[in-house]
């Protein structure tokens, strides 16, 4: 099975502009989300996908590689099929987003290592929520069957404790996914869905058209970068860790 790990990088942010290259500890963020990437076992190529030839430099500069997309893309997965496209002979494609500096290499390696299923199709994670995300719409939920699989995911709190049982556990899903390269093809060709739209969600895309994502319990409690906030959390993170 070839593994791919595919960064996308987009350049332009409205709440950070340039976000990419935006430094941490000293070297651009797109650096540190590809180092990491590195250190996974199981992919056998890491790409960063970006739109913006400064992006292309940097990653060129400290010796990543790096392909030139479509800057009309509406969303990272577009992104993602415009690479995989070049890569067919690719079994499983890991899609690491470009502002999770803090992502661990192990939880790239357990979603590739999912795909030994071989009735999988695509694969995400989640991680057990705090409380004082429950009502942030920017901290999305996701709730699962039995066997776990996405019932639903949600910008709203789910699921809603009416009766709160013991042990409630709201979950957050962590924006990391892996798809087999066929899937990944096809969902990206589907036209946007009613409820991908109302929540501004586009794994929901998958599930409105019948389709199974696992979803992966992980301890990860990650920082997105979105706004100089957590751009400044996440210095800070690293600042103590070289300590």
């Amino acid at each position: 099975m070839k593994v791919l790990c595919v960064i996308p990088a987009r350049y332009a942010s409205t709440r950070l502009p340039g976000k990419p290259l935006s430094l941490i500890a000293g070297k651009p963020m797109i650096q540190r989300v590809y180092e990491r990437a590195c250190q996974a076992k199981l992919p056998d190529e890491v790409v960063v996908a970006t739109d913006n030839e400064l992006v292309q430099k940097a990653v060129e500069s400290f010796g990543g590689k790096v392909m030139m997309t479509s800057p009309d893309h509406p969303s990272g997965t577009d992104r993602l099929a415009e690479v995989v496209l070049s890569y067919p002979d690719a079994d499983v494609i890991v899609n690491v987003q470009g502002d999770e500096p803090m992502l661990p290499p192990e939880v790239i390696d357990r979603l590739a290592e999912a795909f030994a299923d071989e009735n999988l199709q695509m694969a995400t994670l989640k991680t057990a929520m705090r409380e004082e995300e429950y009502d942030n719409p920017a901290a999305v939920k996701v709730v699962t069957d039995l066997n776990g699989y996405a019932l639903y995911f949600s910008r709203s709190l789910l699921p809603y404790p009416r009766k709160k049982p013991e042990n409630f556990k709201v979950f957050k899903h962590v924006g990391v996914y892996a798809y087999r390269r066929g899937f990944l093809l096809k969902y990206a060709a589907l036209a946007p869905t009613p409820l991908e739209r109302a929540e501004s969600l586009e794994q929901l895309r998958a599930l409105e058209n019948g389709y199974k994502i696992k979803v992966l319990e992980s301890d990860f409690q990650g920082i997105g970068v979105d706004t100089p906030e957590d751009l400044a959390a996440v210095n800070e993170l690293f600042a103590k860790m070289n300590k």
